[in-house]
């Protein structure tokens, strides 16, 4: 799109509020900071629709034969340029559209779905990369968050591939939400022996949370989060605290006032709990892979530890500077993250 230009934008996505995850959390970060530079945005997603509950995620809504309700939107708006950016029922009803009318289209790649799916049904991870490689072949540009996804998606066939990287609310997650004596945060981890190593997100099989819990650490270990997997994990765990969802301060604190964040998901395209982590100053043990190796390993001091033993890696982040945790995520900027999602777009219209 012409920089400087008001456009009339378009996003097209299965995941929307009122749901919580990373891809809401990027998306309503890029709308908002393109309105306020002075586009038009437009977001069409599930909760417009009639829906039903994800199997296994009563969270997330699938939208319902969408196809002529889509349609009248879309004319409504009149969108310059369109941005598809999920592969569910609303981003397949996108890209039929934009297809039958001529319409160039950009998407972007936020979830492994072969992996997840492949976890919960055993479908061979094959057939449902061919999908996704369907689906986005048709894009004039597919946005990945980092290059080590991008090389991956190389090697699986897919072409037209751009960085679209992320950021962070340095306000919102920072080392003073720590709780303590003169703030107004409680502790989520009062009475645990230190050091506390922390995992927050979904609670889900996908996020390989189990190899965390099963590890032998000195201190405590905490989960913050919900999902489907927390009532198995609870009774098969119970010496670790689960404090379910934690919302507005209370989650900033619980990232200040962990010693470690424990990231186990290998599966995950970048993971923003990483840099809202390393915004409360407070350093990142992983495997090294998509996401930490992207995130963690560039840093050009220590902010955590990366290894395939976890435990490892866990022991090894104690030993990183806090203060040079803040100092790498405040090199992530969700301003860039709006800027470059406007980059990529393209007249929808020749």
């Amino acid at each position: 799109m012409t920089p400087g230009i008001p456009a009339r934008l378009l996003i097209v996505s299965d995941a929307w509020l009122p749901q919580v995850n990373g891809v809401v959390r990027t998306l309503t970060q890029v709308v908002n900071l393109l309105r306020e530079g002075g586009d038009t945005v437009e977001v069409i997603g599930p909760d417009r629709f009639r829906n039903m509950a994800m199997p296994g995620y009563a969270e997330i809504r699938l939208a319902l034969a969408p196809k002529r309700r889509l349609v009248q939107l879309i004319d409504q708006f009149h969108p310059d340029a369109v941005h598809i950016a999920t592969e569910g029922p609303l981003g397949w009803a996108a890209r039929a559209l934009c297809l039958k009318r001529g319409w160039r289209f950009t998407t972007s790649f936020h979830t492994r779905f072969p992996d997840y799916l492949h976890a919960r049904t055993r479908v061979p991870r094959s057939w449902s990369w061919a999908v996704m490689r369907r689906f986005h072949a048709a894009s004039a540009a597919v946005l990945v968050a980092t290059p080590s996804l991008a090389a991956e998606m190389k090697q699986r066939g897919f072409a037209n591939l751009t960085s679209w990287s992320r950021g962070v609310d340095t306000e919102r997650f920072h080392p003073r939400t720590a709780p303590g004596p003169g703030t107004d945060h409680e502790d989520p981890f009062a009475g645990l022996p230190r050091p506390v190593f922390l995992y927050a997100g979904r609670v889900a099989v996908e996020k390989n949370i189990a190899a965390f819990l099963e590890l032998d650490l000195p201190g405590s270990k905490a989960v913050v989060g919900e999902g489907p997997q927390r009532a198995a994990l609870q009774a098969r765990y119970p010496t670790a605290r689960y404090t379910g969802r934690l919302d507005n301060g209370h989650l900033a604190a619980a990232y200040a006032g962990a010693d470690v964040f424990v990231f186990p998901s290998r599966t995950d395209t970048f993971g923003l709990v990483l840099l809202e982590a390393l915004a409360s100053g407070t350093p990142v043990a992983a495997f090294p892979v998509t996401g930490p190796i992207d995130v963690i390993a560039p840093a050009p001091e220590k902010v955590g530890a990366l290894d395939e033993d976890l435990r490892i890696a866990c022991l090894g982040a104690l030993e990183a500077d806090r203060a040079a945790c803040r100092r790498h995520a405040e090199t992530w900027s969700w301003a860039a993250c709006a800027a470059r999602f406007r980059d990529t777009l393209t007249p929808a219209r020749a």
